[in-house]
Formats: structure tokens, sequence, C-alpha cells
């Protein structure tokens, strides 16, 4: 017998968070969170997004034992501003059970509909700024910070109940040479690019050369991407949480940012070292063992995951995304690192696949959110 119960109280949101250290105890490939961050992140008075979301958690248990979890999620800046009257759902992971799937999304989809909403979709987390997608494909791989991962079974379940795909996202793992012989094409692209339209591309040295553009970044993601079904604007409030979270401790030299000539910020790009080895090490914990883990592979590294990128509308199909990886390339060829994990990037999103395709390049994975009517 499979019950559903919601999390109460901190003892079972603690239980909520640790299930998947069992669920996946013995998959090579799943990355775990930070445990204290993952529960900061669940906690009202501690992640601004709730000013304009909320969310209640469940979890299936049989003969007492948890054998899923899942969140149901409004943001009602999606469903108020934007009309679009959906039930989100993200932290899904089950046993091999399509029974406990459906328990759970039916409670989802109980939470939606009494909140007057007419569809559910996911996995997606409170804002576009987290996790989202169902891994599809590549599951001998370790995901990134940034992405869930899933079992095979999962995907059949959502596909048995009835979901149908709403988006999908594509990952490729990019080997790039030393910059000497980085594509001609690309460079010549890049030179023209910053001359014809008079831009100017800055360099940071310093955290505190980089943070007064920190909000002038946010804004301009938000002017990227308003066009896109799923994007739902990020708010002030998020984004002084994002800048406190992780913008103290990315390299400044892993952003680069374009200029018009008066000065308005037109284009950045943010990478990362890729964390995954690190927390793999640091298996949910900062301590005794886990800040030493990641602090290394902040400092040394040999692969980066590109994080953020934005391009301001009106200049999308302009090369602009060739300067910003001419630059970045520059960098890593400083600092010998040649291999690129690319986060999730849209199907659709041709402009930046076709600049993958430059270099050798692999697809190692496919995620999807899946929707269905309530």
């Amino acid at each position: 017998m499979i019950s559903v119960h919601p999390i109460n109280n901190q003892t079972e949101l603690t239980e909520f968070i640790k299930f998947p250290f069992k669920l996946y105890k013995n998959c090579p490939y799943w990355v775990p969170p930070i445990t204290k961050e993952e529960k900061a992140f669940m906690d009202p008075l501690k992640n601004p997004v709730f000013k304009n979301a909320e969310a209640s958690f469940f979890v299936a248990k049989k003969q007492g034992k948890i054998v899923g979890r899942i969140a149901a999620i409004v943001n009602w800046v999606e469903v108020n501003q934007q009309q679009k009257r959906k039930v989100r759902f993200g932290w899904y992971d089950v046993e091999d059970d399509i029974q406990i799937s459906k328990k759970l999304l039916e409670a989802v989809i109980s939470f939606g509909k009494q909140k007057k909403l007419d569809f559910i979709e996911g996995p997606v987390g409170f804002s576009n700024m987290d996790k989202a997608g169902l891994l599809c494909e590549g599951f001998d791989k370790l995901n990134s910070m940034n992405t869930w991962y899933h079992y095979p079974y999962q995907k059949d379940h959502l596909e048995t109940l009835g979901f149908s795909t709403a988006s999908e996202w594509l990952e490729f793992a990019i080997t790039i040479p030393i910059y000497a012989n980085s594509p001609e094409k690309l460079k010549r692209i890049s030179k023209i690019v910053l001359k014809r339209y008079s831009l100017k591309v800055l360099q940071f040295k310093s955290t505190k050369e980089l943070i007064p553009f920190v909000d002038k970044m946010f804004d301009l993601l938000n002017n990227t991407y308003n066009q896109l079904e799923s994007f739902v604007p990020i708010q002030e409030e998020q984004i002084n949480y994002y800048k406190e979270k992780y913008f103290q401790f990315i390299d400044p030299q892993y952003i680069k940012c374009i200029t018009r000539s008066d000065g308005k910020l037109i284009a950045f790009a943010v990478i990362l070292p890729l964390f995954s080895k690190a927390l793999k090490k640091a298996n949910g914990s900062m301590f005794p063992f886990g800040f030493f883990h990641i602090l290394k592979s902040l400092h040394f590294h040999d692969t980066v995951s590109t994080y953020l990128i934005g391009i301001l509308p009106e200049y999308r199909q302009k090369g602009l995304n060739a300067i910003l990886f001419d630059e970045l390339h520059k960098t890593l060829d400083r600092k010998g690192i040649y291999k690129i994990e690319t986060n999730p990037t849209l199907k659709e999103n041709k402009a930046m696949l076709s600049l993958w395709k430059k270099y050798p390049h692999q697809l190692t994975k496919r995620r999807r959110t899946y929707r269905k009517e309530i």
C-alpha cells in the first residue's frame, strides 16, 4: 500500500532531502547536492523566491519507508502576470514502481486544482534559475551541480501516465584546441562584429570590478529569454539572493561582458569550474572534507561548465556569441583548460547549438520537461 504525505516540519524536510542519497546510493553518476544548501533553498525565510511563489513537498511511503518524493510549486508571477496557469513539479525521485509516480503526481495535481490552475509541468524548480528537465539520455554521465540525475524508468513513468514533452534541452562535451588553432572563421567574425557595432569587451580582474555589472546582467537575462514560453522574469529579491550565493565566488576572469560605445551592456557569458567530482566526494556535506574538495576544484580543474549567457534581443544573430566564446577561449587557453561541458541548451536555440558544432563535440545528455492538462 502506497501512501503520500505532505512535509510538515524540519525533520520531515530533512528526510525529503536525504531520500535521493538512498535511491542513488549505488549509482556512480548521481552528484549529490549540499544538503544544508538544499534545506535553505526550501526555507521560505531564507529563499526570497517564496515572496512570489509557494510550494508543498510530498513523500510517498510503502510499509513505513520513503519510496519517492516530489515538490508541488506555484510561481505567482508566472500565473498572474504571464497568465500561465501552471502548477510546477520538481524534485521528482522515485523507486521503479509507476504507482509511486502516479500517487505523487496526483498530489501535485490536487495542489494545482486547489489553486485553480490548468496544467502541470516539470520537473522544474521555482524559477528559470533553478534546475529543470528530466534526464532522458546520458544516464552514464555525471550530472552537473545545475542539473538533476534521473533513472531511465522515470521517463517511462511520465509517458505511460499521459504526460507529453513540453521542452527539450541538449548538453554537449566540447573539446577546444589551443587558442592559436581555434577556428579562424570565429576569430574573424569576432573582430568584424566588434568593429561594425563599435563594441567593447569588458575584462574583470576582481570581484569588486564585477559586482556593479551583476544587476545589469540579470536585467539582460530577463530581456534575453522573456519571449520563451517557459521563462519567468527573475525578481529583484532573487537577483540579490543569487548575487550573494554565486557571484562572490566566481573567478571574475570567467565572466565576459560586451558593451556598446554608450556603455550599455548588451551581452555577457559566465562559466564555472565543473564541480561534479568535488560534489561527489563531498557527498552532501561541506564538513569535515567537502569544503576542501570544492575549494580545491575552484582552483585546480581541467573542465569548465557554461552557466549563463545573455544577449539583448536586437543583437541576436549578429555574431555576439562568437565574441563571447572567442574571449572565453583566450582565458581558458591561458589557464590550460581545453574541455567544456555545456549547461542544458534549448533544442530550438540554433545559434548556440551551431557554435558548439564548430568544435569537436559530443551530445552527452538530453532532458525534457513534461506537461499534462489537469
